[in-house]
Parts: structure tokens; sequence; C-alpha cells
């Protein structure tokens, strides 16, 4: 795989191959701040394997040409799927839902900060889940508001159509937001 930087004021683009992504992962989660991007969890096909590993891209825009590089950390989170939103402050995120391997979800919630030393991970007590999103074997969903997830399973049972779907809003809240 290629990381594209783009730049949008010269309309120009550049690609460039770091032998850290080569391996065939691919990405699922991916967080910025200031000059590095940290990707979180991820599915490698050819072994079935989501490893728990954690990727810190840096680049370093220099004139002429920009600099890349790559460091692989081992402390990741073994997720796919999963929905990341922003909480406190511009640099916090809650990562909830997803998959932690092709038949089992990831039920946990990890909240994420980006500072200036790096990235941290805390798991954190999840919401209590619904018997629907408990028993489904999939769910999905997206970021919202601040704080805020939305997550949607498919109906499961006989009397519902096949393509009704059930839709559940999750909602954090920050100590001293309340």
């Amino acid at each position: 795989p290629q990381v594209y930087l783009i730049d949008l004021e010269f309309g120009c683009c550049s690609a460039h191959t770091l032998p850290e992504l080569t391996d065939g992962q691919s990405f699922h989660l991916a967080l910025a701040r200031e000059d590095c991007v940290y990707f979180l969890g991820g599915h490698i096909l050819s072994t079935d394997c989501r490893p728990p590993r954690l990727f810190r891209l840096r680049v370093e825009l220099l004139l002429g040409s920009p600099v890349l590089s790559c460091e692989v950390f081992n402390e990741g989170l073994s997720i796919t799927s999963a929905i990341a939103t922003s909480v406190g402050s511009a640099h916090e995120y809650m990562i909830l839902g997803g998959y932690q391997s092709e038949s089992e979800k990831r039920m946990q919630c990890t909240y994420v900060s980006l500072d200036d030393v790096g990235i941290r991970m805390e798991p954190r007590e999840p919401p209590q889940w619904s018997s629907e999103i408990s028993q489904s074997r999939t769910w999905f969903g997206g970021s919202l508001e601040k704080g805020s997830a939305l997550i949607m399973i498919p109906s499961e049972g006989n009397p519902a159509p096949p393509d009704a779907h059930y839709f559940y809003q999750v909602s954090f809240q920050q100590e001293g937001d309340a």
C-alpha cells in the first residue's frame, strides 16, 4: 500500500511507500493530531487476524519534499469496523463497537487521547447494551455530534420485515459536562 499526500492549495499529490505498511493490513480507524496520524485496528485478510498493533505515521512538510516515517507499536486495539466519536477536547475520542474477530463483536469502550507526547488509551465502562445489541450478529454505525454515536442492528426475528433495522444512540459524558 501507499500513503498519498494531497496538497489542496497547490493541487498536487505525492505517493510514498513505507516498509512498515507492507503486510496487507487494512486499517479501520485513523486519528490525527498535528503532524501525526495514528492507525488503530485493522484486519489482515491472508491470515484472517486482527493484530493489536498501532501505527504512528509522522509527516514533516519540509521545503522541496515531505519526509514520512512510520513506527509500529504492539499496544494497539484488536478491532475492525469500530466507531470513534469525539469527546472532551479536540483530541479526545471514545472508541466503541466493531469486531474482535470474524464472529465476535467488541462490546468494550476505549478512551483515546492524543497529546504532545503521543497517544494514550484507557478502557472505559461500556454502556448497558440492550439485549438486541448484545445478541445481534452484526452491527454498524457512525459518529454523530460530540460524544455521541449511532448504532444500527438489523432486526433478526420472524415478525420483522427482512430489511428492518433498530437504531440506538449512545452518548458519552465527560466529567464536568453534567
